[in-house]
């Protein structure tokens, strides 16, 4: 089981897994988040790297609030990104991976999947706690206690593939793969058409892992960014 956002790199961790020879079953949360857009780059994520199938949660994160990502706060821009690695950033959805690796333990348990795998990388757990090593580490612990397989001694394992690499490996990685980068979306927000602004920190980390790859870069920006 993959968790599919939508985006660069759960894209190529869901590749990683196929290419590894695993019947992926994608799952994607619908959470409340601000802008849709990403449910659908999901969707036709899923499509392009012929998972079994694609499962969408439903979750109210949006009654949490806190996250300029679910909740009226403006999103960033222009920060520079060596500051946007020295802090919580208000892009931070309260616990978010928190819950949806409980929920994709769940389901795993139910569907008889051996492991989760998900997208967090060097560049996300410089800012984000629930991207972190050392949270991936003890959660997989809790799941191992929490569950019936777990207990049984079949815990499901909790990998991330991409966790020591930078946003440039990421995307050579999936080059190599054949990941069509053109049908993600990175952008914490877009505008209605869903042209991505080209300025927040996902968009920011996302031009910069392109330059660094020396990979063109398939992303729809606004007019007038280049």
């Amino acid at each position: 089981m993959a968790l599919v956002s939508g985006g660069l790199d759960s894209a190529v961790a869901t590749a990683i897994a196929r290419n590894d020879g695993h019947d992926v079953i994608a799952l994607t949360f619908d959470y409340g988040q601000r802008h849709r857009i990403e449910l659908e780059a999901a969707r036709r994520v899923s499509v392009s790297l012929g998972v079994a199938r694609q499962i969408v949660a439903h979750l109210d994160l949006d009654l949490v609030g806190g996250s300029a990502l679910t909740d009226e706060i403006d999103v960033p821009k222009n920060r520079p990104l060596i500051d946007s690695e020295a802090e919580i950033p208000i892009t931070y959805v309260p616990a978010r991976n928190l819950i949806f690796l409980s929920y994709a333990v769940a389901l795993a348990e139910v569907h008889q999947a051996s492991q989760i795998v998900l997208g967090v990388n060097a560049v996300d757990y410089s800012g984000y706690p629930d991207c972190r090593p050392g949270f991936i580490e003890a959660f997989q612990r809790c799941a191992a206690m929490a569950t019936r397989v777990g207990v049984e001694g079949n815990a499901v394992r909790v990998t991330a593939p991409l966790m020591e690499m930078n946003k440039s490996q990421i995307i050579r990685r999936g080059l190599d793969l054949g990941v069509d980068f053109s049908l993600t979306h990175s952008c914490y927000d877009p505008d209605e058409s869903g042209l991505a602004c080209g300025y927040c920190d996902a968009c920011l980390l996302r031009k910069q892992g392109f330059a660094s790859a020396g990979a063109p870069d398939p992303t729809r920006y606004v007019a007038g960014v280049s």
